[in-house]
């Protein structure tokens, strides 16, 4: 064989494993990435692509019907035992207090968002986390037309972590509230403020987390599919962290990979989730209710059994919401979620 003809073999061997990993990108089912990360391209800003606009403004509690404001009383105990050792909620009278707080929210506008006419979004918790990394990779994946002309709403919690919390609160809760909250006070003052109409067409709507953020997101579409079709999830608390409890719900959003999709019809939605392989907890015995890794092998799962569009990436050796796997596979990720989606 000769030298000019290895080389034409390994080039084609190598535009076919190119063509795998670009078809491995696109599909459904279970992924495994790492232990080693590579910040993706689409992360650096171009000058030779429109940048959008980054606005912000802020909303106060007091202004607030849906959530008025709550803080965790210092030093309360935020979970109790139960006789089996798993971990329950505390009452929450014993863990929270009235509090007034002021919550921050960005929009990310296009360059080629037209006025007025109706837009496909994303809603992204803890949005300061977000807002600027995302910004610079709509702008180059918009420009690529590997996303619609999208709008960007990064919303922060009202403050605080975990139970007890105004953001466990708004987060970690199993109800249709969080996602009142946005469609009824949160898209109304932009489009008021800014003249963007989003779009009505729930398959033009997604929602976006990481950590408790990611299991919002999920509740924001399972408790309103005629609103949101889409979900991104890193590191999703999938686990017992509901507070104030609900008998209902007495595992929190456990619930979810256990009984509510297992026993529930399909719904509408399409879900990317990723774990880490060292996420929170990963040792906890599963009658703790409260390990990331398992939990989320059980959301993938459970949605695999129920014919859920979904992909679930499992990343070696990365730890809660790790950055490294966020900027490797976040333009992917985007891309998968808005597959199907008319580009303009």
């Amino acid at each position: 064989m000769t030298i000019r003809l290895c080389l034409v073999l390994l080039c084609v061997a190598s535009l076919a494993v190119a063509a795998k990993a670009q078809i491995d990108a696109q599909r459904d089912g279970d992924t495994v990435i790492g232990p080693d990360y590579t910040p993706a391209p689409e992360l650096t800003a171009r000058q030779d692509v429109p940048h959008g606009t980054l606005r912000e403004f802020t909303l106060e509690s007091k202004d607030s019907r849906f959530y008025p404001g709550i803080a965790r009383v210092d030093n309360a105990i935020t979970q109790k035992r139960d006789p089996w050792g798993n971990r329950m909620a505390a009452p929450f009278a014993e863990i929270s207090v009235a509090a007034p707080y002021t919550r921050h929210v960005w929009v990310y506008v296009p360059a080629q968002y037209a006025p007025g006419t109706p837009a496909p979004f994303i809603v992204v918790q803890d949005g300061h986390s977000y807002k600027d990394r995302m910004a610079v990779v709509l702008d180059n994946l918009i420009a690529a037309r590997r996303l619609p002309v999208m709008i960007a709403v990064f919303v922060d919690p009202g403050g605080g972590d975990a139970q007890g919390s105004e953001r466990g609160l708004e987060y970690d809760t199993l109800s249709g509230r969080y996602s009142d909250f946005i469609e009824s006070e949160v898209l109304p003052r932009i489009s008021k403020d800014y003249g963007i109409v989003f779009t009505a067409n729930p398959d033009g709507r997604a929602a976006m987390g990481g950590s408790s953020g990611a299991a919002c997101a999920f509740t924001m579409a399972w408790y309103h599919p005629e609103r949101y079709h889409r979900v991104l999830s890193y590191s999703g608390t999938f686990v017992n962290q509901q507070s104030p409890g609900d008998p209902a719900l007495p595992r929190g959003a456990w619930e979810y990979h256990a009984r509510l999709i297992p026993h529930s019809k399909r719904k509408p939605i399409r879900v990317w989730l990723e774990v880490g392989e060292k996420d929170l907890h990963f040792d906890d015995p599963e009658r703790s209710w409260h390990n990331w890794p398992l939990a989320n092998k059980r959301m993938a799962k459970v949605l695999k059994i129920k014919g859920y569009h979904y992909q679930f990436v499992f990343a070696k050796d990365a730890g809660h919401v790790d950055g490294r796997v966020v900027a490797q596979t976040l333009p992917e990720a985007l891309e998968w979620l808005w597959r199907g989606y008319p580009i303009q």
